[in-house]
């Protein structure tokens, strides 16, 4: 399994995709007017507590208020306004915490009103963004993440990754990071720290108690509201919380971004340094040459096609997606429906997986998958399912499938949903609006593999620009499907055709249906 990662940048925005094998699996977005990413840390002022929702209206400079809930103002919210007001005034000049004296735990059924009041000065992070008509989400338990730890202040906590199941090698992090946690600081062992030794744990740590200082610097004279501590630009980020042996490359048209990136991967990762390459073509530019733009028109529409003819149906209401999985009209080699369920099944769950993460669909989803009446299969499909996802960095829980053949996932939502809008304007100004040029090859090639099987000879009409781009070039697509098929394909222009529209026929010249 190799992965890699493209970065796209243009004066507006910096695109990022991540692709596995070839295929894309995520797609990212960073611009430049985006002041609310998740991670960032903002010093602000509470609005107004309401504790009819046991919660408060925080002024973040978003145009609407961020949302503050008593469950995440954490245990140590007094020993967190204390320092802050010690900090802001000048009177707390160490940030280390080692002789800072904390104040007693909040209770943690206790009301918000009691705690917090308007105009008062609080330290927040941004735990999900803007979204549609609501602003932030954010926390008052505050965390820095690193590459191999998350440093937690006014806490004493250890905790290790989950995903770690050597109890061993959870006892040895531990041990390690007992040696060297500061006083006054909790700390999370990531996943990637499996396996490091003391000293990449130790400078980690550094780094991350050398931005908390950088940040308390700032607060006396910070602006309420303004942001004190930046969440790393995005393509470091996702480097240091995906990055793992398995990547073979990082390509970037940005000379900027390259050098950064290249020092960011030095720092983490300096044997991988060399995979970072500066993409220079006046030619083609970089999302064409990694086939990730012919990829995001494929697979951003309603409909989502698959191998073998299977396709997906996707659909979003305000409470939740729907997902539902058809096989197509096919020929199979399967001997039996449930088989062909089986089959077609397995294909939708590896595209489902991808289609989350590179949609960033969070909430509620419900798929409907194929029925099938063995409860063996349906168990073999829920594992694959959990297995697919795995990878998948936002929380989420899969629920076994229902009597009715349905699966419920919950996945973390954290920012927007990715939307690419993949359809175009029709050059024919018949109907509006059509699907992008591109399915339609998709969608011939699928037919034409479900036709050749059954028939010796295909004659396809179709448009004259859709032919020309089939049948010119070599090796032509129309050639490909010689070479795999060893039947000769012939096509037909026909000027009177939508710029969609397309029909194949028999030696005969009867129409067959596609």
């Amino acid at each position: 399994m190799n992965k890699e990662l493209i970065i796209r940048s243009s004066s507006e925005a910096v695109d990022f995709a991540l692709l596995k094998d070839g295929k894309l699996i995520e797609l990212h977005k960073e611009e430049e007017k985006s002041n609310f990413q998740v991670g960032d840390i903002f010093i602000a002022k509470i609005r107004k507590p309401v504790a009819g929702l046991n919660a408060a209206f925080v002024n973040v400079g978003f145009e609407k208020d961020a949302f503050l809930h008593y469950h995440d103002l954490g245990p140590n919210l007094a020993s967190q306004l204390k320092f802050i007001k010690l900090v802001s005034a000048g009177k707390l000049k160490d940030f280390s915490l080692k002789t800072f004296q904390f104040e007693k735990e909040i209770d943690k059924d206790g009301i918000i009103t009691d705690i917090l009041s308007a105009n008062q000065s609080v330290l927040v992070q941004v735990v999900k963004e803007p979204i549609s008509t609501k602003g932030p989400r954010i926390s008052a338990e505050l965390s820095l993440a690193g590459r191999f730890i998350v440093l937690v202040p006014f806490s004493d906590r250890v905790s290790i990754s989950q995903k770690i199941e050597d109890k061993k090698e959870k006892d040895r992090l531990k041990k390690l990071v007992l040696s060297i946690k500061p006083k006054g600081f909790g700390v999370i062992v990531r996943t990637v720290a499996e396996g490091k030794n003391v000293a990449e744990l130790e400078k980690d740590l550094q780094n991350l108690l050398g931005r908390w200082s950088a940040m308390c610097k700032k607060l006396p004279t910070a602006h309420h509201p303004s942001k004190v501590l930046g969440e790393l630009n995005r393509a470091s980020s996702i480097l240091r919380d995906v990055f793992n042996d398995t990547f073979s490359g990082i390509q970037i048209d940005d000379e900027e971004l390259y050098h950064q990136t290249k020092e960011y991967l030095q720092e983490i990762a300096p044997s991988k340094q060399s995979i970072v390459k500066f993409y220079q073509s006046n030619d083609t530019p970089i999302f064409e040459k990694y086939n990730i733009e012919r990829q995001i028109k494929t697979s951003f529409g309603r409909t989502v096609s698959m191998s073998k003819g299977a396709y997906l149906i996707i659909e979003h209401t305000e409470a939740l997606h729907v997902i539902d999985v058809n096989s197509g009209n096919r020929s199979n080699k399967a001997t039996n429906q449930e088989d062909t369920a089986m089959e077609v099944n397995m294909i939708a769950a590896a595209e489902i997986a991808r289609q989350l993460r590179l949609r960033d669909m969070g909430g509620i989803i419900v798929v409907d998958f194929i029925d099938m009446s063995n409860p063996e299969n349906r168990k073999v499909l829920f594992d694959f399912l959990r297995e697919e996802m795995s990878d998948d960095k936002a929380k989420h829980k899969i629920l076994p499938p229902s009597k009715f053949g349905l699966v419920q996932i919950t996945r973390q939502r954290v920012r927007p949903e990715v939307n690419i809008k993949t359809r175009e304007e029709d050059p024919d100004k018949i109907n509006g609006e059509i699907e992008a040029p591109i399915l339609i090859i998709d969608k011939i090639t699928a037919d034409l593999e479900r036709l050749l099987k059954t028939h010796n000879k295909v004659v396809l009409n179709t448009h004259p620009f859709v032919a020309a781009y089939l049948s010119k070039g070599f090796p032509s697509l129309r050639s490909k499907w010689f070479f795999e098929h060893k039947k000769w394909v012939k096509i037909i222009p026909r000027d009177a055709y939508t710029y969609l529209e397309y029909h194949f026929y028999d030696k005969k010249g009867n129409v067959i249906s596609e």
